[in-house]
């Protein structure tokens, strides 16, 4: 790396990172200087700090990294980018600090320049791999009874592999449900890592807490030589190509799904006093790796409609669509077919907490006044995060980006010690000029829109909302993304009724209709299961014991 000149930049990047194999567990940070015209590398910092959780890890990261920039240009304007939202929010003033161990790490961070001199931005994960490596590095040599220095650094080279995986997933989303592809695209990467961690002796065991474990090169990075890590690539990248030549083939074969119609019932029915909740072993994870997959995942109906956030029109609902024809190569005997290549990602459904439109019965989606929690609703949240925190499986959170979501979220994420990352897939339904009004209301001012919507999932709300149809593809392509992304995790999706009605759906191969058939309170719980080999498997439905 290079010094920098007498009149070097007068901005700087800094990028930190910080993450705990265990949270809390050995931990380590990581943190790189740039300068932003030439993207240069001006300084790089990495410690091993013993035994801490990731946010502890990260504030570390953040000193280390402002104190490597005040150290190159003092009256800098420095430009922090980090993947932790809970730091960037915290940092810029708009999310109180409470935690004990947080408090003095971010005054510290805040001397290190004066105030104003440095802006605070949340970017996407795989944006921040520079950091992340320096922190995975110090850990290892932590686990080695060694101090990082500059000497172990290590240039990314196996990253491309997974940056293909990522675009070839991403393609096949944005063609529909794309499942099965991402998943064999997700089993070659992950057999080419196997291969190369095996031969060197570094296990899963070895990753930090927070690494995401699709991006599996790069947690090897550094373990093996340069020429080992371009054969990995090169063999993920003919993986890959084969895998996408097969996903064309079998589409071609499967031809066009079936036209869906079916009509509007009621999205969701009573609150979390109704009805009888399913038992729930707790352990989601644990759970899921012991049973094996149930169901071979099918092509999303293009049509295929979600439920509102809360509304209950009378009447029955209209004859029931023909169901969506079966995915090519469907096993005989769910459960008894094919590899289900390992630890699957596991979502832990949460459905956000009561607002004020809730027990009204009133259509709130995305389009509406975003709504923040009642005093019920910040109850239930403060409910559900004890029960999680008891069972202490959840490894991720990703959350909506409507208010209510992210009340719920970080009233979880507190309790664990995790970061949100905000997914806007993940939002619901825009109801248009529905928002705000129950079915009755609707059906009073807009009988001919309310129709047309009842009698087809691709008709959208009055006033330009979106359409079932629209919302289906956008959850569906936002799970391939996140399955990709989480696969062997836990990862907690707080969320909304279509959302999680339609993943349930989309994992049992079920026909729109029977959307209309499920019970969802607020602040209910739900698990699905997804398996490297495009197998689904539900593991738990709309629990709302932790509320009783």
């Amino acid at each position: 790396m290079s010094t920098p000149s007498a009149r070097g930049p007068r901005e700087l990047i800094v990028e930190a990172d910080g993450g705990s194999r265990g949270n809390p567990g050995p931990a380590g940070y990581g943190a790189v200087v740039l300068d932003p015209a030439t993207g240069e590398t001006l300084a790089e910092r990495a410690e091993y700090i013993g035994v801490a959780t990731n946010n502890v890890a990260e504030y570390k990261g953040l000193v280390a990294g402002l104190r490597a920039a005040r150290e190159l240009f003092p009256d800098a304007a420095v430009h922090v980018r980090m993947d932790s939202k809970l730091v960037v929010e915290q940092m810029s003033g708009r999310w109180k600090i409470k935690h004990p161990d947080m408090k003095p790490l971010a005054a510290e961070a805040g001397r290190v320049y004066p105030a104003g001199q440095v802006r605070y931005e949340w970017i996407p994960r795989e944006r921040n791999k520079h950091a992340d490596r320096l922190a995975n590095e110090a850990m290892d040599a932590g686990r080695r009874g060694e101090q990082w220095s500059p000497s172990m650094s290590a240039s990314a080279s196996v990253s491309t592999a997974v940056d293909h995986a990522a675009d070839l997933a991403a393609a096949r989303a944005a063609a529909g449900d794309a499942t099965a592809g991402a998943a064999r695209a997700r089993a070659a990467l992950t057999s080419t890592a196997l291969t190369s961690t095996a031969s060197t002796g570094a296990g899963s065991a070895d990753r930090p807490t927070r690494t995401d474990p699709a991006e599996a090169s790069e947690a090897s990075e550094g373990l093996f030589p340069a020429d080992e890590a371009r054969r990995v690539a090169e063999r993920a990248r003919t993986s890959l190509a084969a895998a996408a030549a097969k996903d064309r083939e079998a589409e071609q074969n499967a031809g066009q799904n079936a036209g869906q119609n079916a009509g509007y019932s009621a999205g969701t029915k009573g609150g979390p006093e109704s009805g009888s909740a399913p038992a729930a072993s707790g352990d989601f994870e644990a759970e899921a790796a012991r049973n094996a997959p149930t169901g071979r995942a099918v092509r999303a109906a293009d049509d295929g409609p979600g439920a509102p956030e809360a509304a209950d029109p009378s009447g029955s609902a209209p004859d029931p669509a023909p169901p969506a024809p079966k995915a090519p190569s469907a096993p005989s005997a769910p459960g008894w077919s094919g590899p289900d290549m390992g630890a699957p990602a596991t979502f832990v459904l949460l459905r956000h907490g009561e607002t004020a439109l809730t027990p009204e019965k009133r259509f709130s989606g995305s389009g509406g006044s975003d709504p923040e929690l009642s005093d019920a609703g910040r109850r239930q949240a403060d409910a559900v995060a004890a029960a999680l925190a008891a069972r202490g499986t959840i490894q991720e959170i990703v959350s909506s980006p409507l208010t209510r979501c992210l009340q719920t979220a970080q009233t979880v994420a507190t309790r664990l010690g995790l970061d949100v990352r905000v997914e806007h897939g993940l939002r619901e339904t825009d109801f248009g000029a529905w928002e705000g009004l129950t079915f009755a209301e609707v059906r009073e001012r807009h009988p001919e829109d309310m129709d047309a919507w009842l009698a087809s999932p691709k008709a959208a709300p009055t006033g330009g909302g979106e359409s079932f149809a629209t919302v289906a593809r956008r959850v569906a392509s936002t799970r391939d993304r996140l399955a990709a992304a989480y696969a062997g995790r836990t990862v907690l999706l707080v969320t909304h009724v279509t959302p999680i009605k339609t993943l349930v759906r989309l994992a049992l191969g079920a026909p729109p209709e029977s959307l209309f058939r499920m019970e969802l309170s607020a602040a209910s719980l739900s698990a699905v299961a997804y398996y490297a080999d495009g197998n689904a498997s539900v593991r738990l439905l709309n629990d709302t014991s932790h509320l009783r």
